[in-house]
């Protein structure tokens, strides 16, 4: 059984050259999209790499004029091209493209990924053909919103020699980048919603401020009225991508094995915070209480001036997470800036007696620009942020377009790095309080997680444990739906650990036996699956079902 080797060409002139001109590059997140889903792949950056050491799929992140005739001799002599949305010119009319026709944002209907909605994108660019002798198929539609008519070619694959070139209409890195990070940086108030569920505009720049979704066609509704984005869209878009990339391999005879989301035996992870704001001991004591009735251990966010040293000795016995809630908001004493960061998380370490803190959340979800706060959680030693989530009755679900853990990109100041902090959103504040969503809405979303293999990310804050019965009530909802669905609790340190840890593990080659894998010591129970083609029939072991495609699986 071939294993096929994955690339990605990232021209790294050109993107010099993208940098010095403040151009972004956000191709660059190719790395990460592959990286979440443990796909094996390699960088190359020049027309050499591609011609010398040519891999058998090579995904472009961004080519040069130059490089594009040395890509298309790639295809020729046998390579599986793939390339999304704008190209060179040159490339369409060798291809028979008449048109383009460029969209800002609009929606896709993929009929092969038939649970999903139309996924809302970013820089469309579709391709009308005027002679198709290359053309071997055309699917997916282009909408202008979720309810019109579609124009197909959202996905072309073109015969070219011995290989093929594949093209996604839609900039899939730039969609995912704008849907989990916002279009632009946070420098003002956003939009409220129509229906004034959502009142954004109260003067207080927050994470939810930057959002990319559209209130309309965007959200749902619950049986009682809740309103709640419903669909993580840029997990739609890896979730699709990668089926088909599984499906052209397989096409080919070949297989590409990857790790799983999650350990072997564990179906799903929801994860609990709470965020201390008003700081009362009995508060605290009667959320230890509370989760330690459960059996959940939960990740407990810090502000000044905190509990009393007796109460973080209860929560580290208890196996909870100590971790800070930086104070960002005016109102309540903060301030934005890197030195009140530094600042702040000096005093939890002191007050709490911890030699490190691997997680922050921002109080009130207070947000400015772009990456200065992974900026500062890298500086300080801060492994995870879990600050962006909603902020009103009429934003919660997916916001942002994710439930999956991580890892941000930079903008072209950069060099649109990947900052070194594991991102991990929540869906919702305290439900049953009146001012947020009631609990009609955990059901959808921990389906819809569950779906997408993610984390189910619910916040709490212990004073309203302590003092509101029907948030006491939606906790309950939330833990004996979570469990009938098989979602494992964990904290947000053990979520940002096992995704680092996950990423390291490589499958290499293959023997009679089984796979061979790098650094399986550092991920216990970890599960490699190998996509199976329809021909191959009954299969020795056990067998799972990954982005539509049966897998054989071994447990590392």
């Amino acid at each position: 059984m071939q294993i096929a080797t994955v690339g990605v060409f990232l021209d790294r002139k050109e993107a010099e050259g993208k940098w010095a001109r403040g151009e972004e590059v956000w191709g660059e997140y190719w790395g990460e999209i592959l990286g979440r889903a443990r796909i094996p792949f390699r960088w190359l950056e020049k027309e050499g790499d591609v011609r010398d050491s040519p891999p058998d799929i090579l995904v472009v992140a961004l080519a040069g004029e130059e490089s594009w005739e040395s890509l298309w001799r790639y295809a020729e002599a046998g390579g599986e091209l793939i390339v999304h949305g704008k190209v060179t010119a040159g490339i369409g009319s060798r291809l028979g493209v008449r048109q383009e026709i460029w969209l800002d944002t609009a929606y896709t209907r993929l009929p092969w990924m038939e649970d999903f909605p139309p996924l809302r994108c970013f820089d469309v660019s579709l391709w009308k053909m005027n002679t198709k002798p290359a053309l071997v198929e055309n699917r997916g539609e282009l909408l202008l919103h979720p309810q019109a008519d579609g124009e197909t070619g959202i996905l072309q694959r073109f015969a070219v020699g011995k290989g093929f070139i594949t093209r996604w209409a839609v900039d899939i890195p730039a969609t995912i980048v704008g849907l989990q990070q916002g279009r632009k940086p946070v420098v003002e108030d956003g939009s409220p919603a129509p229906d004034g569920t959502g009142n954004l505009d109260e003067g207080i720049l927050k994470a939810d401020d930057g959002f990319s979704l559209d209130w309309t066609w965007d959200r749902r509704r619950t049986e009682t009225g809740q309103p709640y984005f419903f669909f993580p869209y840029g997990d739609g878009w890896r979730e699709a991508w990668i089926r088909e990339l599984l499906r052209q391999v397989l096409a080919r005879g070949w297989t590409l094995p990857f790790v799983d989301t999650w350990p072997a035996g564990t179906r799903g992870v929801a994860m609990i915070s709470l965020d201390s704001d008003l700081n009362l001991d009995i508060s605290a004591e009667t959320t230890l209480s509370l989760l330690g009735e459960r059996g959940i251990r939960a990740t407990w966010c810090m502000m000044e001036p905190g509990y009393s040293l007796a109460i973080y000795d209860q929560v580290k016995e208890a196996g909870h997470e100590l971790a800070f809630h930086f104070n960002a908001y005016e109102r309540d004493g903060g301030a934005w800036s890197e030195a009140e960061f530094a600042r702040q998380l000096h005093w939890l370490k002191e007050a709490a007696e911890l030699e490190q803190v691997i997680s922050n959340k921002n109080h009130y979800t207070r947000w400015e620009g772009w990456g200065e706060l992974f900026r500062w959680c890298e500086t300080f030693g801060i492994r995870s942020d879990q600050s962006r989530g909603p902020s009103k009755r009429g934003n919660i679900g997916f916001l942002f377009g994710t439930c999956q853990p991580y890892f941000p990109i930079a903008r072209a100041d950069e060099k649109n790095r990947r900052y070194d902090v594991v991102e991990i959103g929540f869906l919702t504040q305290d439900m049953n309080l009146g001012r947020w969503a009631d609990d009609s809405m955990v059901e959808p979303l921990l389906h819809e997680v569950g779906q997408r293999r993610g984390v189910a990310h619910f916040l709490f804050h212990q004073i309203h444990l302590h003092r509101e019965e029907p948030v006491r009530k939606g906790l309950d909802k939330l833990v004996t739906l979570a469990r009938q669905r098989g979602f494992a609790f964990w904290t947000g340190r053990e979520i940002a650990e096992w995704e680092r840890l996950c990423r390291g593990v490589k499958v290499t080659g293959w023997r009679s036996n089984g796979p061979v894998v790098e650094n399986p010591a550092d991920c216990d129970d970890a599960v490699v699956l190998v996509p199976l083609s329809g021909e191959q029939g009954r299969v020795e072991g056990e067998t799972i079902v990954r982005y539509g495609f049966r897998c054989r699986k071994w447990v590392i």
